[in-house]
């Protein structure tokens, strides 16, 4: 491959970015966001439900992280907000979760 199609290529590989709804680290990510003030503000929260999932190598990604799965895990019939929080180690290790409140 000649210098210049490799140059061609990095650039683009560089450039091309991925867009997504959450701030995303190469190294290293830790957020937690929050996703939803679901219901009306008279909700008080006695109940939190938690759902997650994993990711390894983003080869292989397992669970459950849905809001719906968080809502069952907390047995919250009435949802006051939800947060979402993410965990990833260079693309290797990544741990997804949503947390639920309500009552």
């Amino acid at each position: 491959m000649c210098k210049k199609t490799i140059t061609y290529l990095l650039g683009l590989i560089l450039l091309a970015g991925c867009a997504t709804p959450y701030p995303m680290g190469i190294i290293y990510t830790e957020i937690q966001t929050p996703i939803d003030a679901v219901t009306d503000s008279d909700v008080a929260y006695t109940k939190v439900g938690v759902a997650q999932s994993t990711s390894v190598l983003g080869l292989v990604a397992i669970g459950d992280a849905s809001q719906r799965a968080a809502i069952r895990d907390g047995k919250i019939s009435k949802v006051k907000y939800i947060d979402y929080s993410a965990k990833n180690i260079l693309g290797i290790y990544g741990i997804y979760k949503t947390t639920v409140y309500g009552d």
